[in-house]
Formats: C-alpha cells, structure tokens, sequence
C-alpha cells in the first residue's frame, strides 16, 4: 500500500454510506438563492432519505424556498463524515445533495434530485431509487463511542490488529488508529511523519448489532494473537527521508 487511500474491501456501498453519513451528521451547509449558510442540529430524515430541516420564520431560505420554482435544484446541501478520533485529514467523506425545498409545518423538507458522494477513492453520483432505498449502517449510531473507546482504552488492541497488516504497508508508521467501523469491517488509519494511508480489516460476516461487532472484533484479535509475524513497535520506524 502507497500512501494513497486503500481500495476498502467488503464495505458499504455508496447508496447506504451515503445514508449513514446523513443519519449521524450533526450539521448541514445549505447553499440557496446565492447565500450560503451553516445549520447545527437542525436537520432529520425521513425513511425515504428526505431532509427535514427546521429553520426560523423570518429564515432567508424559507421565502426562497417559497419562491423557488418547483421542480427545479434550488439548493445544494453538504453534510460531512468527520472521524471521530483524532488524525490527520479527518473529514471520511462528503455528502452533496442538490434538490428543492418546500414548506411544510414547522420545517422545510428537502427532495434531492442529485446526490453525489466523495470518497478518498472519488466522486461517484449515487442512485437516486438506491438512496432511497437503502438503510443506514446499523453501527452508524454507535460507531464514534465505539472507536474513541477504542483508541483511549485498548491501544494495545489496535496494535495487535497491526498483526493482519502486510509488513510494507506499516514501512516507516508512526500511529495507528481505529478511523472507522461499519458492519463489514475496521479501517485502521496509518500514520507516518508525512503522509498516510488505511488499510481494511474485513469482518468473516457482517455484523448487524453492537454485540456482534464485539464477537467479529475478538475474531479479528483471536487471528492477531495467531498469526506468525512478531508485534511492531510502530513508533519506532522511520523512513530514510524522516530522519
């Protein structure tokens, strides 16, 4: 592995990222009628992947939700995926959604006619039928306590699971960290002095509650504990060009 982002291997797909990135955000940047501003705390979805954003009477964007003409992209909506745990470029992803608003009762709800996904591998415009469709991660809700758990209280787990890691990738790593979690696996972050990449530890199957995230993760430890390589002292190694 270069220091470029590793291709993830039995992860979500991008309809369903792409709804668990929306069900966890915590904030919303709406782009409107030439203005551009930040919602915190301010936004639900529906099951069908609507946005209902709750906004003041007297809000900008709800007279121009008013005047927009139906039919026709009068917003873009951008949401990001942060890590949850301290490392270099924490921003997983992205999420931009373009589409209209309309007034309704106590909030405007947005209907997306374009929703596009940047991942570190690219863009790629998800389908629309598909991101309805789809579902949340089911460990999306637990996954920031899940790994911040993990990085304070077990590091020595993290550097066990260095174990399943080919030795090149971990050349001149100076941290390790837990960078996310779903259903079908951990994504380790390896960090060195300038540059880094991640690497994917798939679950054998996925797991569909917290308890059996807990039964997958022994299973990738069980393997770490098994597996023939010495430990690494990760801190340790350096590059050539680190010196």
């Amino acid at each position: 592995m270069g220091d470029e982002q590793a291709a993830w291997a039995a992860g979500p797909g991008a309809a369903e990222q792409a709804r668990s990135l929306l069900a966890v955000a915590w904030s919303c940047m709406v782009t409107a009628d030439g203005g551009r501003e930040e919602y915190v705390g301010a936004h639900t979805v529906a099951d069908d992947g609507r946005v209902l954003l709750h906004v003041p009477e007297d809000s900008a964007l709800l007279t121009a939700a008013i005047c927009a003409p139906r039919g026709e992209p009068s917003a873009v909506l951008e949401f990001a995926d942060v890590a949850p745990v301290p490392v270099r470029s924490r921003i997983r992803a992205r999420l931009w959604m373009a589409g209209w608003f309309t007034p309704s009762d106590e909030h405007l709800v947005f209907r997306p006619t374009r929703v596009v996904l940047r991942r570190p591998s690219g863009a790629v415009v998800v389908d629309l039928d598909e991101f309805a469709a789809a579902r949340p991660d089911p460990l999306a809700g637990a996954e920031a306590e899940l790994l911040t758990h993990l990085a304070d209280s077990h590091p020595d787990a993290v550097e066990r699971l260095t174990r399943l890691v080919e030795s090149e990738s971990l050349h001149a790593a100076t941290r390790v960290q837990p960078l996310a979690v779903d259903r079908h696996g951990l994504t380790l972050r390896i960090e060195r002095t300038r540059a880094h990449g991640d690497v994917r530890l798939a679950f054998h199957t996925p797991a569909d509650d917290v308890s059996q995230l807990t039964e997958r993760m022994h299973a990738l430890l069980a393997q770490a504990s098994a597996a023939a390589s010495c430990p690494r002292t990760l801190q340790r190694q350096r590059a050539d060009g680190d010196r």
